[in-house]
């Protein structure tokens, strides 16, 4: 009787196993990458929003408030490469948007490739400085090829970042004629792209565009005291540099929603039971890269038609796929643009960090210790690049040469600290090291590293930009909607490295090939 009993239990609790298939995979995962999306202020300006975007996404989503990038330094380019690649710029190459080619001593684009062409842009790019899989590169090598990965960016980095190796396609918007571009290293430049540029891309249609406040000015909260009329921005009003300012805009996320409705319309996308992706990225920050004081009303007005935008394309999506058969990831790229500096307006500690200066004084203490000679190279972003071929001519230590190097920078006001390569790449282990270890590149990062005080300016020469260091988090949050997805709030912060496995084990394929990161679970 007691086997009878073990049996029935046995076979019942198979049964019930049996009877609970995995979920199936998505027809279309949608990537919404928000260029500086903020936490807190989705929440500040909740009142001047309506039901159909963020509140639909914090109500109906599983909301988790705070992401971390697990490396220092994160920039639009970095942040993007880390997310569809499920790993930091230490493994996947992408340290920033440029990096000192050590070579020609210039900066490069890190998506820069003189081997394929443009399309409807003079700008040669291609993904190959991305050194690991993407989530889009393993779509396409688990379905051979059959998925289709499209990405739609207001910037060639995001795009080409997004649709990986293997992507069917990259769009973004050439600042310069207001067309949408792309280059020959994707296999095809869709008619439905060359026909919307002959008839609808933005520069047929700029000249109408105006930016006013959705709002009456009395809404808007934490003004200026200088600031008590309404902006009114003509993009059409200078002939010049017009479609780089409709890019810093609110207004560029409608244009990506509309070609994203081409796509869908045109395009075979999500027309069968085989996974896609639909990479797309929008743009949350500062107008025109003015600091937050001269646009607060601008970045609440940015906000407000954010919430639209995102309203328009969930019911874009919904109308084309249904919502039950897709699968959204809306998350941030964690950064801010840097402030002006505040001019001793609230008396916060700093001073001007010139780097210029530091590589100089660099370059004369390492003439006085080892000879004569030029062993700065060349400096870029913090980073100093020191002469390899005159150090080993020389018959010089390189690793004493570095370590010496970041001693004598440690010296100088505003210096946090100073990190060589050689302390990165085999000194000890610590929190601080870790973060920028991770953001650290042997063949493109410099041979030094300096970080600067919270509080100081760094004055970079030649440039009219300066910008205030803050050591602070961004907070970004990470959004999941659709078929099979529960609503929950999740206030305990999460690796921007976890959501490629979790998109992955959501397609049923592999995760990305340096990603080490565990999926989270829906």
């Amino acid at each position: 009787m007691k086997k009878g009993l073990i049996t029935s239990i046995l076979a019942l609790t198979f049964t019930g196993l049996q009877a609970q298939p995995l979920p199936t995979a998505p027809k279309l995962v949608v990537t919404l990458t928000i260029d500086q999306l903020r936490t807190d202020y989705m929440e500040a300006f909740s009142s001047l929003y309506g039901e159909k975007g963020f509140k639909r996404l914090m109500r109906e989503g599983k909301v988790f408030y705070q992401t971390e990038f697990p490396f220092n330094g994160a920039d639009r380019a970095s942040a993007i490469a880390a997310i569809y690649s499920g790993t930091t710029p230490s493994m996947n190459g992408i340290i920033s948007r440029h990096w000192m080619d050590i070579n020609t001593l210039r900066p490069v684009n890190c998506v820069d490739d003189a081997a394929f062409m443009g399309n409807f842009t003079e700008e040669n790019s291609s993904p190959s400085q991305l050194l690991t899989s993407t989530i889009a590169d393993e779509l396409k090598i688990a379905t051979r090829n059959k998925g289709l990965v499209y990405a739609i960016a207001p910037s060639r980095d995001a795009a080409v970042l997004a649709a990986g190796h293997s992507g069917n396609g990259a769009f973004w918007l050439n600042e310069n004629t207001g067309k949408w571009c792309s280059t020959t290293y994707y296999s095809e430049f869709p008619w439905w792209v060359s026909q919307y540029n002959e008839k609808n891309s933005p520069d047929y249609r700029i000249r109408d565009m105006v930016w006013e406040p959705l709002h009456p000015i009395t809404r808007y909260t934490f003004l200026p005291e200088w600031r008590d009329q309404a902006f009114k921005y003509k993009f059409d009003s200078e002939r010049i540099n017009k479609f780089r300012r409709l890019i810093t805009s609110p207004f560029i996320n409608d244009e990506v929603n509309l070609l994203a409705e081409e796509l869908l319309d045109k395009g075979t996308i999500a027309k069968d039971e085989i996974p896609d992706l639909l990479a797309l990225t929008y743009y949350a920050g500062n107008y025109n890269h003015k600091s937050t004081q001269e646009c607060a009303m601008e970045m609440q007005d940015t906000y407000v038609r954010l919430d639209n935008s995102i309203a328009s394309l969930l019911d874009l999506i919904d109308r084309k796929v249904g919502l039950h058969n897709v699968l959204f990831c809306i998350t941030s790229t964690g950064y801010a643009d840097a402030e002006a500096p505040d001019l001793a307006l609230y008396r916060i500690p700093g001073g001007e960090f010139h780097l210029n200066r530091c590589a100089t004084l660099l370059n004369m203490y390492l003439m006085a210790t080892y000879g004569e000679g030029q062993y700065v190279e060349t400096y870029h972003n913090q980073q100093i690049y020191l002469n390899h071929k005159l150090i080993e001519n020389k018959q010089l230590d390189l690793a004493e040469i570095q370590d010496k190097s970041a001693d004598f920078l440690i010296q100088f006001s505003g210096v946090n600290e100073a990190y060589s390569a050689h302390r990165l790449l085999l000194g000890p282990w610590s929190p601080q090291i870790e973060l920028v270890r991770n953001a650290f590149h042997r063949k493109r990062s410099g041979d030094l590293l300096v970080d600067v005080l919270p509080g100081w300016t760094i004055v970079e020469e030649n440039v009219t930009d300066s910008r205030v260091v803050r050591h602070a988090d961004v907070p970004a949050p990470l959004i999941f909607l659709g078929g099979g997805v529960k609503p929950e709030t999740i206030r305990v912060p999460v690796n921007i490295t976890r959501i490629a496995p979790t998109l992955s084990s959501a397609m049923r394929i592999r995760a990305p090939n340096a990603c080490t990161a565990t999926p989270l679970n829906f």
